[in-house]
This record gives structure tokens, sequence and C-alpha cells, in this order.
């Protein structure tokens, strides 16, 4: 029976998120049935971003042909800091220290690097922060707790020039079908400005017009997610649709107007993972229209920007809500928490919630874990950002004025 029952590191701010620059205080807290000899009791602060993908391709013809797998990775590193609670740093010299059986709560802090990029979980890239305690124990395996968090780079929209900007698109497509040619469809995608955080609902206006023979089957707004993961020699581009809207068909010579259709926007990292040089992400909303004819779909595209800070005429339309407390129920798209006490205040803006992102849990055992590593390796995805605007008003989010 192991002498050691509770190894186990808490944090002041239980939702554990925090920004670039801010202190992680917290407690380490051991409990031990039996006395123990040890070197002593550190915690070892990780960040870093890496990308790794395989892609296979085939070489030669016949019977000389094989298939080639090829590795692609990359990482970086922004934290990689000691802290001893207890007892010797590694490699000090000295008389190994024993604790006597009972509980023991040691503090610490450790202040963050500023700068870091946002926590980002896929199965291409990473961009993970995590704490594991050691017991440094003479002759015996170490002890190990880990405990991840997450880190939330501020993208101010206030700073960024294109996100008060509107924007408008057109676009076109003729509908051929063997010798008979068909009319046009159209459409039009209009947007009140081009910068938005999560949990705002964008009103999307715009028009289609079928001036086909042929019936348009839908139309639909989505948000689409881009990444691109960047290793040494090679880049990876995925695609993930993060929220969606459907109006219904269109008859030959009928139109249908989107007339301010609110498109939520969930819980997602900010545009570009800033700090990060080899994870970069962007996104674009788009009104797709969907002909009968397979192949032939009309896509019209708006680049826009994801912050995690409001534009202020925008925020100003809001009364700050009173400080709460929301439980997470495991769930995608719950609030963790309204406000975080240490988190950057800025004027005039009500104060966002933090909600799991929609990508769901991740495992993050890594390998320099084992089966003896203590701590909850399901890690609850990042929470970012999340402002509950539209919960507490139903108006439609008016545009931003240049």
């Amino acid at each position: 029976m192991s002498n050691l029952s509770v190894f186990a590191i808490t944090f002041s701010n239980p939702q554990a998120i925090f920004y670039g620059g801010q202190t992680i205080q917290g407690s380490v807290i051991l409990e031990l049935n039996a006395e123990m000899k040890m070197r002593g009791i550190r915690l070892h602060f990780e960040g870093g971003a890496r990308v790794h993908w395989t892609e296979t391709r085939s070489e030669g013809t016949g019977e000389h042909q094989r298939t080639v797998t090829e590795d692609h990775s990359s990482s970086e590193t922004y934290i990689n800091h000691i802290v001893v609670v207890f007892g010797k740093a590694p490699g000090q010299g000295g008389a190994d220290p024993v604790l006597q059986a009972g509980r023991y709560v040691y503090p610490f802090s450790f202040q963050l690097p500023t700068g870091i990029p946002s926590s980002y979980e896929s199965e291409v890239g990473q961009i993970r922060y995590s704490v594991t305690g050691v017991i440094d124990r003479p002759w015996w395996l170490d002890d190990k707790t880990k405990k991840a968090f997450t880190i939330i780079h501020p993208v101010d929209l206030n700073q960024e020039p294109m996100a008060r900007q509107g924007a408008t698109r057109n676009g076109q497509k003729m509908l051929c079908c063997l010798c008979c040619k068909s009319g046009p469809i159209s459409a039009v995608l209009r947007l009140g400005r081009l910068g938005y955080v999560p949990g705002e609902a964008i009103p999307i206006t715009g028009e289609i017009i079928n001036g086909s023979r042929r019936k348009i089957d839908s139309s639909f707004a989505d948000i689409t997610m881009t990444v691109q993961y960047h290793a040494t020699y090679d880049t990876k581009t995925e695609h993930q649709i993060v929220s969606k809207l459907y109006h219904g068909s269109i008859l030959p010579g009928d139109s249908d107007t989107w007339n301010g259709d609110l498109l939520r926007i969930p819980p997602i990292p900010p545009t570009g993972l800033r700090g990060c040089r080899i994870i970069d992400i962007t996104y674009r909303l788009a009104l797709t229209v969907v002909p009968s004819v397979i192949g032939f779909d009309l896509v019209v595209p708006i680049d826009i920007l994801i912050g995690t800070i409001p534009l202020q005429p925008v925020a100003r339309q809001y009364d700050p809500p009173p400080p709460r407390l929301l439980q997470p129920t495991g769930s995608n798209n719950v609030p963790l928490q309204s406000t975080v006490p240490s988190a950057p205040s800025y004027m005039d803006t009500p104060p966002p919630s933090y909600a799991e992102c929609v990508f769901g849990k991740v495992n993050i055992r890594d390998e320099n874990d084992d089966e003896h590593t203590r701590g909850n390796m399901e890690y609850a995805p990042p929470a970012y950002t999340y402002y509950n605007w539209n919960q507490q008003s139903n108006n439609t989010i008016a545009p931003v004025a240049e």
C-alpha cells in the first residue's frame, strides 16, 4: 500500500483561466499515511505549441512499389520553469528531508510571461499549458500529479481597423444542363461590420434571386474556421464549420431575403492565435446557395475577425450584468464563470463569461507521463471569452458607424 494518499494541485482561481503577465497562485496538497523521505517537492510549469501529422505516398512501380510515410512536425516553447515548494532543488546537495504522516499544504505563485498565445487543442496541433507536481524520491519512482490551465491572449477589436468596417459581396452563377442553358442565380451578402466576439449573433442580410429554370434546394450561412499548421518543411490546412443557419428552397424565377437572421458565434479561439508562429486561425462567413444541380453551389464569402474584447459602441448597447458564478455542466457552450477577478478590465465593456470550446474534451497525457501520474487527464477543452448578450436582450445588434 502506498504511503501517499493525496497529491494534488489547486489554483486560487478554480476555473484555471489566466492571461499573460498574471500571477498563478495556488497550493500543493499532500497527505501521507506514513513517513516519506524525499529530496523535495517541485512544480514544473510548461507551455508550448506542437504540430504533428503524417503523410503516406507510393514510390516506384510494379513489384518495386513501396509506401513511404513522412512525418511533419514543429514545436515552440513558451514556459519552462521549476518552482520548488519544499526541500531541495534538483541537483542540490545536502541531507534529504523526511515528512511524517499527515496533511501538508504548500502555497505557490508563478508569474506568467506576457504575450503568450491562447490555448488551443486539435488532433494535429496544440497550444497547451500545464503544471506538474513532482515528489523527488531517492531510490524510488517519483510521484507526479498534473493539472492543465487555460491561457487567453486578448484580441481587442477596438484596436483592429477592419473590425468596424462593413462589407458587401456579390456572386452569380449560370446553371447549365447538357444543351439547355438556364438563367443565372445571384446572391448578395451584407455585413454591418467585420469584428465580433464569441456569444454575439451576427445579423445576416442578403438576397438570393433564382433566375434559373432549376429549383434551388436551400441556402445557408455559416462560419468556417480555417487552421494552418506550419511544420518545418510543409503546411497543413484544415477547415471546420463552427456555426450554420439554413433557409429553405427557392422556386425558379423566385427570390429569398435574409433579413437580419441571427447566426450565433460559439466559444471559439480568437483570430490569429497571436504569439504562436506554427498555428494560425482565420474565419470566413459565407452565404451558400445550393441548387438542385449537383456541384453548382454558389458561395459568397466575407472574411471576419473574432476577438476577445468587443467594440465599445456595441458593448454599450448592453447593461453590464451583475457578477455571478455559473457552475459548469460539462456540455458545450455553457458559461463557466461570469467574471475572473484578475482578468483585464475595460471601461464600458460588460464582463464576459468563459465557456468551454465547442470541440470537446482532450486527453493531456504525454510522453513524460505514466500510469502513476495523478490528476485529471481528460482536460475540459480550453475556455474562451463568451458574452451572453443575446440571452439578455432580443434586440438586433446594430452595425458600427465608421
